[in-house]
């Protein structure tokens, strides 16, 4: 099935993100509440689809920050950011914790919830997902940012290793009432550079069906050690374009950026 894409804009509120244009905190943990909406007011004229909200690092290696520290960061930031988004973008929120889902539901209404865990980390989150009819992002991963990347075995393949977990989330979504859901293989999570390729050479073999696909890959690792650069070196954004055509190209619905407008200019 085809989907008309869209980009979701990536907003950290965090010290220690992997790309250091994301970060909007400074080295003593302030949020930069004025940094964070000059960002978000940009990729929203650049034309993004989602913003999407994390205050809690998940990259390789990253020691994950506890519920209350991740709502202190997110609370200063969530309604100013709801005050400036249109209603015709979505605002995603990137976290494992169903707490923090709840408290923003409070705070500023119906949001996106983008769970790099797909309920596995919080018992809580997919009943509360379920009863709340929120549009849910489910990605693939094993362990926990900390050890993730020494957990990349895979006895059939990991083409066949991410099918076969995301046959078992439809059953398990579907017998909880969960059917707006979005597909994430989850490059860069407990994947090697070359499996995350080999994912990429699949990915029409994922987005051949009724379920919309995510695909979160700009600026990665697979990327900027493949090239021997950094994050941040031009030529890692060139790569992740041309990437990410591959990407529309096999039928990604989503793509999750850091640079919006130069993947708004692949859908032209």
């Amino acid at each position: 099935m085809n989907f008309e894409p869209k980009i979701m804009g990536i907003v950290n509120i965090t010290p220690d993100s992997f790309y250091n244009g994301s970060r909007n905190m400074d080295i003593s943990g302030k949020v930069l509440v004025d940094k964070t909406l000059e960002r978000v007011e940009k990729m929203l004229k650049e034309g993004a689809g989602y913003i999407d909200i994390g205050a809690c690092s998940t990259r390789p290696g990253a020691e994950c920050v506890d519920a209350a520290g991740e709502w202190k960061r997110l609370k200063a930031v969530l309604r100013p950011i709801r005050e400036t988004v249109p209603p015709n973008v979505k605002i995603s929120i990137d976290t494992f914790r169903w707490d923090i889902i709840s408290r923003t539901l409070d705070e500023i209404g119906e949001v996106t919830v983008n769970d790099i865990s797909a309920g596995e980390d919080d018992l809580n989150m997919l009943p509360g997902v379920a009863a709340n009819a929120l549009e849910y992002i489910a990605m693939h991963k094993k362990g926990v940012p900390a050890d993730m990347q020494s957990r990349c075995d895979y006895k059939y393949g990991v083409v066949e290793a991410v099918k076969e977990y995301f046959r078992a989330f439809e059953e398990k979504a579907g017998a909880m009432g969960i059917g707006n859901w979005i597909l994430d293989p989850g490059f860069g999570f407990a994947k090697t550079v070359e499996q995350n390729y080999e994912l990429l050479d699949h990915l029409e073999e994922f987005c051949s069906g009724s379920r919309r696909v995510l695909v979160g890959i700009s600026r990665k690792s697979m990327i900027y050690k493949t090239l021997g650069t950094t994050p941040e070196d031009p030529r890692t954004l060139e790569k992740t374009s041309e990437l990410h055509r591959i990407a529309l190209d096999k039928g990604a619905a989503i793509l999750r950026v850091h640079d919006v407008a130069e993947a708004v200019a692949l859908l032209r």
